[in-house]
């Protein structure tokens, strides 16, 4: 069910930002705080990686470094919460993807489930709301809570977002 705001139906754009529980700014003056050097890119909303496909000539090519990224929003048969950050052509089989991490079965999670444990809509589940072979990256492009921003940032900066939030991501191979 599409939230629905003085008869408009919210997305994961900027336009709805305020409706986060942390809106892109307050995520950038955060990093900016920290000492974490970014870059923001400003764009139209981009819900898909083939959207992202359409417009990834102003960043960094993966052939030069970029690290261009799908991410999953998941929960196992437990309710357990699960992001998966992969290269965005990375095909996953949940199956697969299941015994690797040593979960039950996995599936998607809900709208609902997304905004309550990551504060964001579908279309911008990212691995700031909270990674896999992104490591060797010079950079990463990932969406700052809303889908038309993207920010540029060094894996390592990136870990030390991480570090700052008391989170220790799991890397796995899903190859």
């Amino acid at each position: 069910m599409a939230e629905i705001f003085e008869n408009q139906i919210l997305d994961a754009s900027s336009k709805f930002e305020d409706s986060l529980p942390i809106s892109s700014i307050q995520l950038m003056n955060k990093l900016d705080e920290w000492g974490i050097t970014y870059k923001c890119y400003n764009h139209i909303p981009l819900k898909t990686v083939e959207d992202s496909k359409k417009h990834q000539s102003q960043f960094l090519s993966f052939e030069n470094g970029g690290g261009h990224i799908k991410n999953l929003y998941l929960r196992d048969h437990k309710k357990n919460n699960i992001l998966i950050v992969a290269e965005q052509d990375c095909l996953i089989d949940l199956k697969k993807l299941s015994a690797l991490i040593f979960k039950g079965r996995l599936s998607f999670g809900t709208p609902n489930r997304l905004m309550e444990n990551l504060g964001i809509r579908p279309g911008a589940v990212t691995p700031f709301s909270m990674i896999n072979d992104i490591k060797n990256c010079l950079k990463i492009y990932a969406h700052p809570l809303v889908n038309d921003k993207t920010l540029e940032i060094s894996p390592k900066n990136l870990d030390i977002f991480f570090d700052k939030l008391g989170v220790t991501p799991k890397w796995i191979d899903l190859n």
